[in-house]
């Protein structure tokens, strides 16, 4: 069932047990800001979110307005309820780590905190941790190996990047207690996303046995379980939501845990259903007299004088009432098809050109009200 932007009742969240979200999406769909966002919503009530990016764009630090992000987590946001337009819960939520800020009688606020993962930095990291190089893993990428390695087996490029993400999601303190309450990973587009997380199949050809083939095994125990979601976003345009569906479907055939559908961009309609029923019909002196009615004839009380007034309106707001019947049909007939999917499904509303800081905390509350967080 899908959940409408706007809606004044706040879901029970839908991902409880949750600590790994992916986001994928094919494209232009806007994939990067849903995960940014989503993240901010997991981060509210005092929790500890960690937003990961995987594809070398330093998309998140353009989102926040902020400098390129280097190799290492930092802290870029805090966030409440009450920046995301809900009200306070009156419980923290029993952040990770102790990390939340606020007094007891005034706001929680969580914290959000982000990395870009650079794959030469994590496998000079992982050869580093493995293999004991030091500084010859510093001379290796002097001589361009890094970028050869990954180049020649992207397998282990894939498994360096998921591995990160997997470490975040289940690495703990010194207290015993998760680091974060959830990792959001920024995860390549949906035509390869099942390639990209099915790190077993592509790291089977290099190795059998050893770190790179133990690492693969130990990712894959944690994207294979309960403790994670792969989260696709879409539009309701034919190619975003055939993909999804596609990709979908072979997420499910390698065994991975399918999330929900996040809609992104949704369109409010000018049209209720009688008026979008009614547009093939031949209603041109209705709207006439409408427009005359509602003063757009001029101060002439004469009927013929209104009509010549209104005339040269006429056309083309019969046109766009057409194309708008149209687009509306459109997407309800691709909200079919993902509601098919029978999986839970979350609309953000389209906010206009451009995204800033506002833009993201109004559409993490928009999924924190749906349950997406």
């Amino acid at each position: 069932m899908a959940r409408t932007p706007g809606q004044a009742a706040r879901r029970d969240p839908d991902w409880e047990g949750v600590r790994l979200h992916v986001v994928s999406g094919k494209g232009g769909t806007g994939k990067t800001t849903v995960a940014a966002a989503l993240a901010l919503a997991l981060a509210a009530e005092g929790r500890r979110t960690l937003l990961i990016e995987v594809e070398g764009r330093q998309g998140i630090a353009e989102l926040f307005g902020i400098a390129a992000l280097p190799y290492e987590e930092r802290r870029i946001a805090t966030v409440t309820p009450a920046q995301l337009g809900l009200p306070a819960s009156g419980s923290a939520g029993g952040s990770a780590g102790g990390a939340a800020g606020g007094s007891p009688s005034g706001p929680v606020s969580g914290e959000l905190h982000a990395l870009a993962i650079d794959t030469e930095q994590a496998l000079l990291e992982y050869l580093d941790m493995f293999y004991k190089l030091g500084r010859a893993g510093k001379a290796l990428q002097k001589v361009g190996f890094v970028d050869f390695a990954t180049t020649i087996a992207p397998g282990v490029r894939d498994v360096l990047l998921t591995g990160k993400a997997c470490e975040a999601a289940r690495r703990k303190g010194p207290d015993g207690r998760r680091t974060y309450d959830a990792v959001v990973m920024d995860a390549p587009p949906t035509g390869r996303i099942t390639r990209f997380l099915n790190v077993n199949s592509e790291v089977a050809g290099l190795a059998r046995i050893g770190p790179i083939h133990s690492q693969a095994q130990a990712v894959m125990r944690v994207l294979k379980s309960p403790e994670t979601a792969v989260h696709l976003v879409t539009l309701l345009e034919e190619m975003p939501v055939q993909e999804t569906v596609d990709g979908i479907s072979e997420l499910r055939e390698a065994g991975l845990p399918v999330g929900g559908v996040l809609v992104n961009m949704v369109r409010p309609p000018l049209l209720d259903a009688a008026a979008v029923a009614a547009v093939d019909g031949n209603h041109r002196e209705e709207v006439a007299l409408a427009l005359g009615e509602a003063g757009l004839g001029g101060r002439s009380r004469k009927p013929e004088t209104v009509r010549a007034a209104v005339e040269p309106l006429l056309d083309p707001l019969l046109a766009q009432a057409r194309e708008h019947a149209e687009r509306v049909e459109l997407e309800r007939a691709r909200r079919a098809d993902l509601q098919h999917l029978k999986l839970p499904m979350y609309e953000l509303p389209l906010l206009g050109e451009g995204v800033d800081l506002g833009t993201l905390y109004r559409l993490a509350g928009e999924l924190k009200r749906q349950g997406a967080a």
